[in-house]
């Protein structure tokens, strides 16, 4: 089935010009070569499942084919040169791309990709579509909600924001970082983390220096010890979830208010 669907693209294949890039971990050298045949040190074979064995490419550029037992004659040998980071290949030159788009090892190995503008677009779209989704959420959310959040990139200095300071900052925030912010938006833990931050900022509670230890008010009865290699404020959090945690929280929601 798998050398069908090759077959099929193939069949239908579309005549017109590509660009190919390097992928973005390659950087943008000035020059960088692709192997263009099969050697001890480069493996250019692609495995034809109809056939059941792998089949030796070469890069001709006399030749209609790129599999070697498909050519015929004196081949003259191309070479596949990345200047820049891109390379542009005429729709003339069928061959070659489509070495470049279905069989060449490299391709799999996400050395290069093929620019597909559509696809990008497409993409491009649902990015802005979720941006757009996240912002609609910061919007919507309370003071209380917009502490929280901001109080992990901002840190305690969230509290000396005003309200319009926490308006405008989370909405910045939903838009430089959508998913970190949606994560964190729909993280029942978010808002007991930032009460729990709360507390402590005005004294209600005491984490000890260590961050192993949370105390009660001035008389510092033991409210939790943190779990090792637990954040604080995580395990508090989830403390607060339980029933000893719940009788705790109200007390101090109390003192908050």
């Amino acid at each position: 089935m798998a050398a069908k669907a090759q077959v099929t693209k193939e069949q239908a294949w579309e005549i017109k010009s590509r660009l190919y890039e390097l992928a973005p971990e390659r950087g943008t050298p000035i020059i960088f070569t692709l192997p263009t045949q099969h050697s001890r040190n480069s493996k250019m074979l692609y495995f034809d499942a109809d056939l059941g064995y792998e089949r030796e490419l070469r890069y001709a550029t006399n030749q209609r084919s790129v599999f070697l037992d498909e050519q015929v004659g004196q081949c003259i040998m191309g070479r596949i040169i990345f200047r820049n980071g891109i390379l542009r290949v005429p729709k003339e030159e069928v061959a070659l791309q489509k070495l470049l788009s279905l069989y060449h090892p490299a391709l799999k190995g996400g050395i290069y990709t093929e620019y597909k503008p559509a696809e990008d677009a497409s993409n491009e779209v649902d990015w802005i579509e979720f941006e757009l989704e996240a912002l609609n959420m910061a919007k919507k959310l309370d003071l209380e909600q917009a502490e929280a959040i901001l109080r992990i990139e901002v840190g305690a200095g969230v509290t000396e924001l005003s309200s319009s300071e926490l308006k405008r900052d989370i909405l910045i925030f939903a838009k430089r970082n959508p998913d970190l912010f949606m994560q964190l938006a729909t993280d029942e833990n978010t808002l007991l983390r930032n009460f729990g931050a709360n507390a402590v900022e005005k004294g209600i509670l005491n984490l000890s220096q260590d961050q192993r230890t949370f105390t009660y008010g001035k008389g510092g009865r033991k409210v939790m010890t943190v779990p090792f290699d637990e954040h604080p404020y995580s395990a508090l959090s989830s403390f607060f979830k339980t029933d000893e945690g719940m009788e705790i929280y109200k007390a101090i929601e109390k003192r908050l208010k």
